[in-house]
């Protein structure tokens, strides 16, 4: 048998708990697995964009700042 633990939690995130269930036999555990999972992707997503941007800085610094442009934004 897996360990289990007790956890305490508001009374107001109980209900969001509830209204964020697929299915009404969803236990708790599942849900919770189920965001912690999804949060891991979105935080991993999140810094592989940070880290693109990081490396497309230079070169869109390059690409952005010109007299050409600068001639543009004057007419």
């Amino acid at each position: 048998m897996k360990e289990q633990s007790t956890i305490l939690l508001r009374k107001d995130l109980i209900e969001k708990l509830k209204e964020a269930r697929e299915h009404p036999r969803q236990t708790y555990n599942e849900l919770i697995m189920k965001m912690a999972d999804i949060f891991i992707k979105i935080k991993e997503k999140n810094q592989y964009d940070e880290f693109l941007h990081k490396i497309q800085q230079p070169k869109m610094k390059e690409l952005w700042d010109n007299k050409e442009d600068e001639v543009w934004e004057n007419v």
